[in-house]
């Protein structure tokens, strides 16, 4: 058993767990949250190796899925409205494995499947270049990022997860486990076909979520709708939040 996951619960009415991304944490979704939470019991998390969660070397999709699970066992949460973005998506795919109940699923710009692409080998440099820099500012941090990371939006992002330690500012998540487990968080166990409903939200623009994934999707989920968000990236939900709430709330 796993020390708990650090979360922030708001609102009240029918349950929803809201999971982040990779490098991120639980104010990723907040767009979400500050919506959803005025009908709903909205329940936000730090998975392991991120925000103010515990760290770990391990890291896997099996034992994040059982974190998330430990927690809304302790909460007394049953059968909520799972809501996952990217690695958080397939978090959310993976506690349908277990004997836990859950009303629905929503993925968002996330595939059932094993990526062969290693998409983020410039942010762990980057990461790794704050960490062995010892800044003392954030502007010294993000001029350290920007000669690994290109795109500001990458590196504003990632900022969010700095802090200073009293001496200098260091990275929130594990930078070490999420970079020795980073073959785990592309791949993809298959999980036992489930008739839990799920709703694949797609950013239009994004290749996370393709048709070739179709055959994937249908072998294990064989109540899955899907929805686009045209003109979106796989930050779907930060570029085109009305759009993505209401693809949302019509399905829940």
């Amino acid at each position: 058993m796993s020390a708990l996951l650090n979360y922030k619960r708001e609102g009240q009415g029918s349950p929803i767990v809201l999971i982040h991304g990779l490098f991120g944490d639980l104010n990723n979704l907040g767009v979400l949250a500050r919506d959803l939470k005025q009908d709903f019991d909205v329940i936000s998390i730090d998975l392991r190796n991120h925000g103010r969660s515990f760290h770990s070397r391990e890291h896997d999709y099996r034992l994040m899925a059982q974190d998330v699970i430990q927690l809304l066992e302790y909460l007394d949460i049953s059968s909520p409205t799972v809501i996952g973005h990217s690695m958080g998506g397939k978090v959310a795919m993976k506690m349908c494995d277990f004997d836990y109940p859950i009303n629905k699923l929503v993925v968002m710009d996330m595939s059932p499947v094993a990526y062969q692409t290693r998409r983020h080998d410039n942010v762990f440099a980057g990461l790794e270049a704050v960490t062995a820099g010892k800044p003392t500012t954030r502007a010294e941090a993000m001029t350290l990022l920007s000669r690994h990371i290109d795109l500001e939006g990458v590196r504003q992002f990632l900022g969010k997860s700095l802090y200073n330690n009293g001496q200098y500012l260091q990275w929130r998540f594990n930078v070490d486990s999420l970079s020795d487990n980073y073959l785990a968080i592309i791949d993809w166990q298959p999980i036992n076909k489930t008739s839990i409903p799920v709703l694949f939200i797609k950013g239009g623009d994004s290749d996370y979520l393709t048709a070739e994934h179709q055959p994937l999707i249908q072998a294990q989920f064989s109540r899955a709708k899907a929805h686009v968000i045209a003109n979106t990236g796989h930050w779907l939900h930060a570029e085109k939040p009305t759009e993505v709430l209401r693809a949302i709330r019509k399905f829940i």
